[in-house]
C-alpha cells in the first residue's frame, strides 16, 4: 500500500508517515518500481499500534521505545502517565478556578484582569511576605477576586498575612462572607477560629448573624473571639460568654471593656453579682471586682460600695480604690 492511500485510511498525513519513516518507527517494508514508499501490512499494524500508544500521551520516542524493547514493561510507563495526567488535570482545574475568580470578580479593564492575576499568583507564593505585599498592594477601588481571598483567609497560618486578608475581606462590604459561613462548620478548629476572625471584620448586619452562630461553638476561641465581636456591635448575647472571660480570666480585662461599652449595665452588673456570689476563688473574684470598673452607672458603683465591705482585704481595697477613682472623675467632671 502507498502512502497516500495509507494516509487515507489511517488519518494519519503524509508528513507525518514521513517523519514517522524518519525517525525509524514506522518504516515502510518494501519499495515500487518506481521508488516510492510501500506499506505492507504489518507496517499497517506497527502504525496504528504507534497511534493507540500516542492516543495514551506517549511521545514519539516513547512509542518507539515501546514497539522495539523486548523487555519494556508497559506497567512503568503507564504509571507515569496517570501521575503526569493527574498533575496536568490538577493544572487545568487550578486554571479553572482561577479563570472563574476572575469572572466573579467582574473586572472591567485588562488592567483589572491582570492586577487579580499577580494577586492570585502571591497568593500562592511560600513567602509570607510576598503573598502579604500581594494582598496590601491591591487597588482598594479595583474588582477583587473575594471567594479566593476568603479561602486563602481560612488557610492562613502567618498571622501578617491573615490581617491583610481580613482587611482586604472587609473592605469588601460583605462579599465573601458565604465562603467564611462554610469555614464556621469546617471539622478543623483552626478554620473555625480563622473564619471568626474574618467574619468579625466585616461591618454588616449578615456577618452579626454568622458571628450569633459562632457563640455555640464548642470551642472556646471561637466563642469568645465572636462575643466581643458581639458586643461591641451591641448585642446582648455575648453577655455570658465575656462573663466567662472574666471568671476565667481569659483576656478578662478586654472582655471588661466590652461589657462596659453595652447598653445594658444594669443586667450586666447582676450577673456580675450572681458570679461574686456563686465562687469563693480568690482570684476570680478579684477580677470580677476589678471588671466593676469598666461598667458605667449607678448599680455598678452600688456593687463596688458593697465590695468595699468584702471579707477579702484584696477585694475591699481595690473596691474602695475604684470607688475613689470614680468619685474624682466625678468631681473633675463638675
Amino acid at each position: 500500500m502507498l502512502i497516500g492511500e495509507v494516509s487515507r485510511r489511517s488519518g494519519v498525513s503524509t508528513r507525518m508517515l514521513r517523519h514517522y519513516d524518519a525517525l525509524g518507527l514506522v518504516t515502510p517494508t518494501g519499495r515500487t518500481v518506481g521508488g516510492y514508499r510501500e506499506y505492507s501490512a504489518q507496517d499497517i499494524r506497527r502504525l496504528f499500534h504507534v497511534e493507540c500508544l500516542r492516543t495514551l500521551g506517549l511521545s514519539l520516542n516513547e512509542a518507539k521505545r515501546a514497539m522495539d524493547d523486548p523487555d519494556f514493561a508497559p506497567a512503568a510507563l503507564v504509571g507515569e502517565l496517570i501521575e503526569h495526567t493527574r498533575a496536568r488535570i490538577a493544572a487545568e482545574q487550578e486554571l479553572l478556578r482561577n479563570l472563574e475568580r476572575i469572572d466573579a470578580a467582574a473586572p472591567a479593564q485588562w488592567g483589572e484582569v491582570t492586577n487579580i492575576v499577580a494577586l492570585l499568583r502571591g497568593l500562592e507564593s511560600e513567602s509570607g511576605n510576598r503573598r502579604q505585599q500581594a494582598v496590601l498592594s491591591q487597588n482598594t477601588a479595583a474588582a477583587l477576586p473575594v471567594a479566593a481571598v476568603a479561602q486563602a483567609a481560612l488557610s492562613e497560618e502567618d498571622p501578617n498575612v491573615a490581617g491583610a486578608l481580613r482587611w482586604s475581606l472587609a473592605r469588601a462590604a460583605g462579599a465573601g462572607l458565604a465562603e467564611l459561613a462554610v469555614g464556621l462548620d469546617a471539622t478543623q478548629v483552626q478554620v473555625r477560629r480563622r473564619a471568626v476572625l474574618a467574619i468579625a471584620a466585616v461591618p454588616t448586619a449578615e456577618a452579626t448573624t454568622l458571628l450569633r452562630r459562632a457563640l455555640d461553638d464548642a470551642d472556646t476561641t471561637v466563642r469568645e473571639r465572636a462575643a466581643l465581636a458581639l458586643g461591641s456591635r451591641q448585642v446582648a448575647e455575648s453577655i455570658p460568654v465575656l462573663l466567662e472571660m472574666i471568671v476565667a480570666g481569659r483576656s478578662d480585662v478586654e472582655a471588661a471593656e466590652v461589657l462596659g461599652s453595652l447598653a445594658r449595665a444594669d443586667d450586666i452588673v447582676r450577673a456580675m453579682r450572681d458570679e461574686l456570689d456563686g465562687t469563693a476563688d480568690p482570684a476570680t473574684r478579684l477580677r470580677i471586682t476589678q471588671a466593676f470598673a469598666e461598667i458605667p452607672g449607678a448599680a455598678a458603683r452600688a456593687a463596688l460600695t458593697d465590695l468595699t465591705e468584702d471579707h477579702d482585704r484584696t477585694v475591699a481595697a481595690t473596691a474602695a480604690a475604684i470607688v475613689g477613682a470614680r468619685d474624682r472623675r466625678r468631681r473633675g467632671k463638675g
